[in-house]
C-alpha cells in the first residue's frame, strides 16, 4: 500500500463564505407597514379612519347650529372615533406575530425581537401621524364646505399648538394600545384591557378622588386618561401640566412597556 503525497499546489482552496448583511431597519419598517393592510381586521380597521371622518364631518355640517359649524367642531367630531380605532390598529399590529401565527416567520429571519418591536413602534407611529392628517384634512374640508353651505366665513379657531396637542393625545392613546400588545400578546385581551383602562378605571380613579380629599390632588399624577383629556382640550399649558403628563405616560406606558418587553425577549413563540 502507498500513500498519496498531495502537493499545496493541488488543493483547491475552500470558497470563500459570504457576508450575510442584517436586514436594515427602514425594511423591517416598510414591511410591518404592508403588514398592517395585508389582514383583514388591519385593513378595515384602516380604511374606517377615513369612513368615520367623513360621518363625523356630515353629522356636523347637518345637525350642528350654524354658531357650532367651526373647525374646533370638526376637530372635536373626529377626534372621538380616532381616539378609540388609533389605539386598536396599535394593538393589532403588536399582537399580529402570535394571534395569526406568524411570529416563528418573522423571529426566525430576524431572532432579534428588539429589532421587530421596534419597526412595529415606529409603524404605528407612521400610521398614527398619518391617520390624524386624513383627520385634520377631511375636518378642514367639512368647515369650507359648512361655511359655504351656512353662508358664512369659515371659523379656524384651533391653533397650531392645539392640533399638535391633539395629535399628542392620541399618539398617547396609540402607545397605551400598544403597550398592552406587549404585555399581552394577545388581541382579544389586550382589546378589552384597553376598554377597561380607557373607560373603567378613569370612573373608578374619579370616584375615589370625590370620596377622599388625600386623593383629589394625587389624581392628575397617576390617572393617564385626565392627562390625555387636557391635551384634546388644549388645557396643558404649564410645566406642572406637562410634568403630569410626563407622570402619567412613565406610569402606563414607560414601566409596562419595559416589563412586557423583558417578558416578550423570553416568552415562547408557537
Amino acid at each position: 500500500m502507498t500513500a498519496t503525497i498531495t502537493s499545496p499546489d493541488t488543493i483547491e482552496a475552500a470558497p470563500a463564505r459570504r457576508t450575510v448583511r442584517p436586514i436594515p431597519t427602514s425594511r423591517l419598517v416598510k414591511i410591518e407597514l404592508r403588514k398592517m393592510f395585508n389582514t383583514r381586521s388591519g385593513f378595515w380597521m384602516l380604511v374606517s379612519i377615513g369612513v368615520l371622518s367623513v360621518i363625523a364631518t356630515g353629522a356636523v355640517i347637518i345637525f350642528a347650529p350654524d354658531s357650532a359649524v367651526t373647525y374646533e367642531s370638526f376637530a372635536t367630531a373626529i377626534g372621538f372615533p380616532m381616539s378609540v380605532i388609533l389605539p386598536m390598529i396599535a394593538i393589532l399590529g403588536v399582537t399580529s406575530e402570535w394571534s395569526q401565527r406568524s411570529g416563528l416567520t418573522t423571529f426566525t429571519l430576524v431572532p432579534s425581537r428588539g429589532r421587530v418591536i421596534g419597526a412595529k413602534a415606529f409603524a404605528t407611529f407612521v400610521v398614527g401621524v398619518a391617520s390624524m392628517a386624513v383627520a385634520f384634512a377631511v375636518g378642514a374640508l367639512g368647515n369650507l364646505v359648512g361655511a359655504a353651505i351656512n353662508g358664512t366665513d369659515a371659523i379656524w379657531d384651533v391653533t397650531l399648538a392645539h392640533s399638535s396637542q391633539i395629535l399628542l393625545g392620541n399618539l398617547v392613546g396609540m402607545a397605551i394600545g400598544f403597550t398592552l400588545g406587549v404585555m399581552l400578546r394577545n388581541s382579544a385581551a389586550a382589546i378589552v384591557g384597553y376598554f377597561v383602562v380607557s373607560l373603567v378605571l378613569p370612573g373608578i380613579l374619579a370616584l375615589l378622588a370625590q370620596v377622599r380629599s388625600w386623593f383629589e390632588d394625587l389624581q392628575p399624577w397617576i390617572d393617564w386618561n385626565y392627562t390625555q383629556v387636557a391635551l384634546f382640550e388644549n388645557d396643558t399649558d404649564t410645566a406642572r401640566e406637562w410634568a403630569m403628563l410626563a407622570s402619567t405616560t412613565g406610569i402606563w406606558i414607560a414601566l409596562p412597556l419595559v416589563i412586557g418587553l423583558l417578558f416578550l425577549r423570553r416568552s415562547e413563540v408557537k
